[in-house]
């Protein structure tokens, strides 16, 4: 099935005529933003459109098709199979995953149980269709620095939001899954906890991860780095988007057992890097900062244990958004 029709499937059938056009060149879309009562708009790297009730795709809001509370509701259906009981745990969650990886974030009115925790999201008024974008071989430039004699080293990325450190992270798990030309292939454990690097849809990643590496999908990080550790013996583990404290011990402990890491951190500086890791004892190897220069994400630089940069090191990377 092409990207293409993956995206049409997730609107009914007398929604999908319009969406013909906007989807000609799905490659360059990055989201569909959709909100009752607001027009429907369409994310790219150049910046944003409308489309219209015709399926038109321009720069003007005031031609274009604004969502009812009915479309909402045949879109939501079309996306559950009509069965939204079957769907509760991950609506609850505020996201669904597709088939394609695609994920579909979701914005209403949260129904809090008796501890004041999430239960349940009921009036669902806002959509985000993130388009999944995979671009094999996104970490060639940066695997010859990730290695010392065939030993993969612990690997940390640092961008701000939308820089593409995803996209990195899922293919150096690719490559360090399947081997290399620097390094034999490894077991790799991820944590996906909101199903952003493997993209699972009914538990099987729809993004290549590579024959060697085990995916817990949907579990929070901490208890799901310990989870994998005494169930899988990876050799390598991954996990998008660390920081707070119990992530970082976590981390300590998977290190401190002989197995590798690879992660992610929302940041710009090794400032921004230091002020996160706050004493928590954990030496990462190399660094890698992202950052993204006219709608083009690439590796701004890469730094050792020792936090030094090491020179050479700047060029556009394959990395997207």
């Amino acid at each position: 099935m092409t990207k293409r029709e993956e995206i049409i499937r997730i609107f009914p059938e007398n929604m999908k005529p319009r969406w013909e056009q906007a989807l000609l060149q799905v490659d360059k879309l990055q989201e569909i933003r959709l909100g009752i009562g607001q027009p429907v708009r369409l994310i790219t790297a150049t910046g944003e459109r409308f489309l219209s009730g015709k399926g038109n795709v321009g720069r003007d809001w005031q031609d274009a098709w604004y969502m009812t509370e009915r479309d909402m509701e045949a879109i939501l259906k079309n996306i559950c199979r009509y069965s939204m009981y079957a769907f509760e745990n991950e609506i609850r969650q505020g996201f669904l995953t597709v088939s394609g990886g695609h994920r579909i974030g979701m914005a209403g009115q949260v129904v809090l149980n008796e501890n004041g925790m999430i239960r349940n999201m009921t009036h669902i008024r806002f959509m985000n269709i993130r388009i999944s974008h995979e671009v094999i071989g996104a970490a060639d430039e940066v695997m010859p620095f990730l290695y010392e004699e065939n030993r993969f080293l612990n690997t940390l990325l640092v961008s701000p939001p939308g820089c593409g450190k995803t996209t990195l992270l899922r293919d150096i798990i690719r490559q360090v899954s399947e081997g290399n030309a620097y390094g034999t292939g490894r077991q790799v454990g991820v944590v996906d906890e909101r199903s952003e690097i493997a993209g699972s849809f009914m538990g099987i990643p729809q993004n290549h991860v590579g024959f060697r590496t085990d995916v817990l999908d949907g579990s929070p990080k901490v208890q799901g780095m310990m989870l994998l550790m005494r169930s899988m013996a990876p050799a390598v583990v991954a996990v998008d988007e660390v920081g707070g404290k119990e992530d970082l011990r976590a981390l300590h402990q998977i290190l401190q057992s002989g197995s590798s890491v690879v992660a992610t951190m929302h940041g710009d500086t090794m400032g921004d890097v230091q002020s996160h890791m706050n004493h928590s004892g954990i030496l990462f190897q190399r660094y890698l900062f992202l950052e993204k220069q006219k709608g083009v994400c690439q590796i701004r630089e890469i730094y050792d244990q020792n936090q030094k940069r090491i020179i050479g090191v700047r060029g556009e990377g394959k990395c997207s958004a």
